[in-house]
C-alpha cells in the first residue's frame, strides 16, 4: 500500500488507528538505537532509514539521486513490514537474526530475504529490533554495499 505522506509523522496519521501505536513504538525504537551517519526520512513511500548524500555521495546505484537505503517500514494491508538490508547482505547477522527471534516472539518468523512482516503488531519484538538496529554502523553498510555492487 502506498501513502502520499511526506514525513515520517505525516506517515503514521495517514495510518489505521489500531496500527498507529506500534508504528510510533517501532520508529522510537529504531530511533534510541541507531548508530551515527544514518538519517530518517521518507523512502519509496515507506519511513525509511538511510546514508545521506553528505556521508555517501553517490547514492543508490540503482537511482543515484536517492541516498543509500538501509532499513525502513510500513504498514501493509496484512502486516507491519521492516526491512533491514543488512540481515540480507550479511549472512553472520541474519543467522543470528534469526536464531534470537524465537527468544522474543512464540511464532514461526514470517521473512522475505530483507522483509520481517508481523501480522500482528503486538507481537513485534522491539526489543531485538532494538539490538538489530545497533549491530551495523553506517561505515560498515557502506563497506558492506560497495563489496556487493561491485561483483
Amino acid at each position: 500500500m502506498q501513502y502520499k505522506a511526506t514525513s515520517p509523522e505525516d506517515y503514521i496519521k495517514q495510518m489505521p488507528e489500531d496500527r498507529q501505536e506500534a508504528l510510533k513504538k517501532l520508529r522510537k525504537t529504531i530511533k534510541n538505537n541507531l548508530p551515527k551517519g544514518f538519517e530518517e526520512g521518507m523512502q519509496y513511500g515507506m519511513i525509511g532509514y538511510y546514508v545521506p548524500h553528505s556521508k555517501y555521495p553517490d547514492g543508490y546505484h540503482c537511482k543515484p539521486e536517492e541516498p543509500l537505503p538501509f532499513m525502513s517500514f510500513a504498514s501493509q494491508k496484512n502486516s507491519i513490514n521492516f526491512y533491514h538490508m543488512g540481515i540480507y547482505a550479511k549472512k553472520e547477522l541474519l543467522d543470528w537474526f534469526v536464531a534470537e527471534y524465537p527468544k522474543y516472539v512464540k511464532t514461526k518468523l514470517d521473512m522475505g530475504k530483507s522483509c520481517v512482516r508481523f501480522k500482528k503488531p503486538e507481537a513485534i519484538p522491539y526489543e531485538l529490533i532494538a539490538e538489530l538496529t545497533q549491530k551495523m554502523t553506517a561505515d560498515e553498510w557502506i563497506e558492506i554495499y560497495e563489496q556487493n555492487i561491485k561483483k
